[in-house]
């Protein structure tokens, strides 16, 4: 640790490399809060509502967020300290990211509001501070997903079974874990592509945002949605979601119909679909590294 510590210190004379972790923090922090902010979210806290959720609203999602600013700047500090994937800088991110959790737990009284985009986000800050220069959505999900492989022997028993991967064990799904180990196929396959053809035929961001939401929800097994209304949750936000997408999307009056239709459906099995919004703010984080960095970084 000794080493690691000489590094960081080497590390904060370089005002380039401050720079790229603090920047890196406020993005990730910026997906977090337009995720929560985007509307409306089927059964999720959004601007109308708290959705499926009695213990949460908007406000506390944004300072839930914000409270993790400093678990994500260092955690690209340490990438950049270290520059290599190894066993070290695995440790090192399981540890800042369960101190990033206890911050947001004592910000939130005790609510897991981001518990499972920490690990997302967390993994794809480390990745895009290990190579900057490769912010690609391959690139970028590859590398986080071999740190996602490595394992963390800091991590206690306790810690490694969280309620998404018991139940992801309980009905053969894939979880956070497996999802980030397979570098984010729901983002990288279904998410960004989605955002990307929405925009393209004009439907506007926030349409775009939430077709890319829709899309993710489609295919992903969310472990939220499993631990509150089983396999019978899981299969109406499947269809649901692409009743809304073979309806045009989110920008058209058939899609908007069968969004409420959707999002009436989940609240009354109780099922927030807290996975895909994860992932969700994970495809806005990667979507907008390129633009806002591309060029700045070639430069530190």
């Amino acid at each position: 640790m000794r080493a690691l510590n000489v590094a960081f210190d080497a590390f904060d004379a370089a005002p380039g490399s401050a720079w790229l972790a603090e920047r890196l923090a406020d993005l990730a922090v910026d997906a977090l809060i337009d995720e929560a902010d985007l509307s409306p979210k089927p059964a999720l806290v959004d601007r109308r509502s708290s959705g499926a959720h009695t213990d949460l609203h908007l406000g506390l999602m944004h300072a839930s967020a914000l409270s993790l600013w400093p678990a994500f700047k260092q955690m690209a500090d340490a990438a950049i300290a270290i520059g290599e994937l190894n066993p070290a800088l695995r440790e090192i991110i399981g540890r800042l990211g369960r101190e990033g959790e206890a911050a947001m737990m004592r910000t939130t009284n005790g609510v897991n509001t981001h518990r499972g985009a920490i690990w997302a986000l967390g993994l794809l800050v480390t990745a895009a501070a290990l190579n900057p220069d490769d912010l690609s959505p391959e690139g970028l999900s590859r590398r986080a997903g071999q740190l996602a492989l490595i394992e963390d022997r800091h991590q206690t028993a306790n810690q490694s079974q969280s309620h998404g991967q018991a139940v992801a064990q309980k009905y053969g799904a894939m979880g956070a874990r497996e999802q980030a180990q397979a570098g984010f196929p729901a983002v990288t396959q279904t998410g960004l592509p989605q955002l990307l053809r929405s925009r393209a035929a004009g439907h506007g961001e926030q349409n775009a945002r939430l077709d890319a939401l829709l899309a993710i929800m489609t295919t992903l097994s969310d472990t939220c949605v499993l631990y509150r209304a089983g396999e019978a949750g899981l299969h109406a936000m499947q269809h649901g979601a692409q009743q809304v997408l073979d309806a045009g999307g989110s920008a058209t009056l058939s899609g908007r119909r069968a969004l409420n239709q959707l999002d009436q459906q989940l609240l009354s099995l109780n099922a927030s679909p807290g996975g895909a919004a994860d992932l969700l703010a994970a495809c806005l984080f990667i979507d907008r590294l390129e633009p806002a960095l591309g060029d700045a970084t070639r430069n530190v």
